[in-house]
């Protein structure tokens, strides 16, 4: 064949070529997370009735919801550890930060964490918010110092607007109109003030979240995995005043177990929560300021839900929804006066059980609710799963997609732990190991629940449930 006529066939040949590459490429599903921080399941979806969550809900809808999803910590450092990761790790607020630093330093071996394992994967990788620990994934006295990363080598922007915050640090705890925390007994612990969401960080976050989704929906060479980290119902409590005036005259439901518990467990003072300025008052001797925190915690519960909505109606607009996963998590649960704890801290349900709800494009069981214990860890090989990205072998969870094709499959045990204790949740109970060896053992399918231990009438049950945990955790 003449050189020329050569030439021209494999043009030809290219240009056949090229709709079915593109094709390819588009059925390549993209990502998109929402991390929504203290987000305990208080949401319509997941029975609070009381409450105002049309996206959330619309989203369950849509998608899969898990009623017995658990985190691995009750604290925010080291369960998005576990989200980011796919492993367990340290139970402190630095566990990612750690990592950081063990990497830096090639002293060993440290496995891809989940936004680098699609980035290496050709993924674009875009963070927005409060991701890992610091919003916008970063160090420094202000959190904001570029030579301080938190998450190395896994994200190709990691975005943080501050606006009239002035800094990263200042918009985690912040108040209305650029109000920053600096002495927390100086912030009050809830306000409400009027104005559009743009006066509180997350307004802020989501703008820009649009934005990038707007860049990331334009492009037509990579699939993106994004992650959108929305800050509030975190402490302190604040919400335009649209949002709070939802729950002005609303009766709240009566607060399960609110005594303190008698014995040996993970209870602690609240001391993150009696930081704030609380005006004198006790939320456990107060039943009038108790409602007054729920209620501005419903507030910030359905402002963040307006977020979530702006963010899932933009990737509406764009088309891309079609061929998105997403998944909605939230990173711990958060005491409202059970067990007389305000905050999370606890291996109590409150602080462990937390929503997660996943929509993929062609899911057959649309507004299922399944009752598969489930933990965080298991979101990482899902997602691999799903997009038939390459299985991470050292992750440490199990791929959900059985269960989400099937929702009345079984799920599995959850852990959970704390620097001086562990637990460990099965359908029907929970166990909690300490440091020292003492065992609380709850029966949930009882009334008492959470405020009965059973662990010594139950021997061989606590036997069976600590050999449990220790194997999972010495994976």
């Amino acid at each position: 064949m003449k050189k020329k006529n050569l030439t021209l066939v494999i043009a030809i040949c290219a240009l056949l070529f090229v709709p079915y590459a593109l094709a390819a490429k588009k059925e390549k599903p993209n990502v998109l997370i929402i991390c929504v921080d203290d987000l305990r399941p208080e949401l319509n979806c997941y029975g609070a009735s009381y409450i105002s969550s049309p996206n959330i809900d619309k989203l369950a809808k849509n998608g899969v919801s898990f009623q017995q999803h658990y985190v691995n910590a009750p604290s925010c450092g080291p369960s998005r550890y576990t989200l980011l990761t796919g492993q367990y790790g340290s139970a402190k607020n630095n566990a990612i930060f750690v990592r950081a630093e063990e990497i830096k330093t090639g002293n060993k071996t440290i496995d891809p964490s989940m936004p680098e394992w699609f980035r290496t994967h050709g993924y674009t990788t875009v963070s927005v918010g409060k991701v890992s620990h610091h919003p916008g994934g970063r160090g420094g006295a202000n959190w904001d110092d570029d030579s301080v990363i938190e998450m190395p080598n896994a994200w190709d922007k990691h975005l943080m607007p501050v606006a009239e915050w002035q800094h990263p640090r200042g918009a985690m705890h912040g108040l209305a109109h650029g109000e920053i925390r600096k002495n927390a007994k100086d912030m009050d612990v809830f306000q409400t003030v009027e104005g559009d969401d743009t006066i509180y960080p997350d307004g802020v976050i989501v703008n820009e979240a649009l934005k990038q989704l707007q860049i990331l929906t334009a492009d037509d060479e990579k699939p993106f995995f994004m992650a959108v980290g929305i800050i509030k119902p975190h402490l302190p409590f604040g919400a335009p005043k649209s949002y709070f005036d939802i729950y002005e005259n609303c009766k709240l439901p009566a607060i399960h177990h609110p005594h303190k518990p008698v014995g040996k467990t993970t209870w602690h003072g609240s001391g993150e929560f009696n930081r704030y300025n609380t005006w004198g008052k006790d939320a456990n001797n107060d039943a009038a300021f108790a409602d007054d925190v729920r209620r501005h915690y419903a507030a910030c519960v359905s402002y963040a839900d307006a977020q979530v909505g702006k963010v899932l109606a933009e990737l509406k607009r764009t088309g891309v929804d079609k061929n998105t996963i997403v998944v909605l998590w939230g990173d711990h649960g958060w005491h409202l006066g059970e067990h007389a704890i305000w905050g999370k801290h606890s291996l109590f349900e409150e602080s462990l059980h937390s929503p997660m709800i996943i929509h993929y494009p062609g899911m057959k069981h649309k507004g299922t609710k399944t009752n598969a214990v489930v933990e965080t860890l298991d979101i990482f090989p899902t997602l691999c799963d799903l997009t038939k990205v390459e299985f991470p072998t050292f992750a440490q969870g199990v791929s959900l997609r059985g269960i989400l094709e099937q929702p009345h499959q079984k799920g599995h045990y959850a852990v959970a732990y704390k620097s001086n204790a562990s637990t460990i949740r099965t359908e029907t109970h929970r166990l909690t190991l300490h440091k020292n060896g003492f065992v609380e053992l709850y029966d949930h399918t009882s009334a008492e629940k959470e405020t009965k231990n059973i662990a010594d009438e139950n021997p061989e049950l606590v036997k069976e449930l600590v050999a449990a945990l220790n194997l999972k955790l010495q994976k």
